[in-house]
C-alpha cells in the first residue's frame, strides 16, 4: 500500500487494484506544486469526495472528465453531478459500502458541514463523511473534516482500522490535541497521518502535539508529494 500526501486533505492511495484520489485539491492549493499534477493523478481509477467545501472538491469534476473515472461520494451531490455534468458517479450514503475493484469503501459519519458556493449563494451538498477503505484484511480510516465523535468507538468495533488519516489543523476541524485524544481514546492505530494542517496560517503548523500525544503509534508527517509505503 502506498500513500502520497497532496497537501491539505488530499491523498493518492494505491491499494489493491485501485489508485484512489481522496479529496484532491490542487488548483489554488498553496501547498501543492503545480508541476506535479500529472504525477499526483497518473493512473487514477476513482476519486473519493468527503464533502463539498472548495478545499476538497475544486478539482474533482475536471479530473473525473479528464481521466474518465468515477466520483465516489454522498448520493445527493453525486446524483446531481451525474445529471448536470455528465460524470460517472457512485453515490451512496453513511453506513453503505461499495466495491471499487477489490477495494471496499464504507462511508462513515463525520461532524462538520458541507456546501458549495454558487452564484445564488451556498448550495447544500448532502452532508459530510469519512471513509473506511479496506483490502486484504487491512483498513485505512480517512476521517474527512470532523471533530471528535463517540461514533468513532463504533468505527473501531466494526472496522478496526490499522491506519488513521486524521484532520488535525484546528479552527475548522479537530486540532492536534483533539486528534490525539480521538486516536488514543477510540482507536488502536499502528500508523497515523495528520492532514488539513499547514496549508494556511490559521491552521496548526506542526504535528508535534499529535506525535507527543500518541506514544507507541507511528505518526508519519510526510512532505507534500512524498510517498509512504505502509
Amino acid at each position: 500500500m502506498k500513500l502520497t500526501w497532496l497537501g491539505h486533505s488530499g491523498f493518492r492511495l494505491e491499494i489493491g487494484d485501485q489508485i484512489l484520489l481522496i479529496d484532491p485539491w490542487m488548483d489554488g492549493n498553496p501547498a501543492f506544486p503545480d508541476d506535479r499534477r500529472a504525477d499526483a493523478t497518473d493512473g487514477a481509477t476513482a476519486i473519493l469526495m468527503s464533502h463539498g467545501h472548495f478545499d476538497h472538491s475544486t478539482d474533482i469534476l475536471a479530473l473525473a472528465k479528464q481521466k474518465n473515472i468515477p466520483v465516489v461520494g454522498i448520493f445527493d451531490i453525486i446524483s446531481y453531478w451525474e445529471g448536470s455534468e455528465g460524470i460517472t458517479g457512485i453515490g451512496f450514503n453513511k453506513g453503505g459500502t461499495v466495491m471499487l475493484g477489490d477495494v471496499a469503501v464504507t462511508m462513515v459519519h463525520a461532524t462538520h458541514s458541507s456546501s458549495m458556493s454558487t452564484d445564488h449563494g451556498p448550495m447544500y451538498t448532502g452532508g459530510e463523511a469519512g471513509f473506511m477503505i479496506s483490502n486484504a484484511g487491512r483498513t485505512v480510516y480517512f476521517s474527512g473534516d470532523t471533530d471528535v465523535m463517540m461514533d468513532m468507538e463504533v468505527f473501531q468495533d466494526l472496522h478496526a482500522p490499522e491506519i488513521g488519516i486524521l484532520c488535525a489543523g484546528g479552527h475548522f476541524t479537530m486540532d492536534m490535541a483533539r486528534a490525539a485524544y480521538a486516536a488514543k481514546r477510540f482507536f488502536d492505530f499502528k500508523t497515523v497521518v495528520p492532514c488539513h494542517y499547514k496549508t494556511f496560517p490559521i491552521l496548526e503548523q506542526s504535528a508535534q502535539v499529535l506525535i507527543d500525544g500518541l506514544p507507541g503509534v507511528d505518526v508519519k508527517t510526510p512532505e507534500v508529494m512524498e510517498t509512504l509505503t505502509l
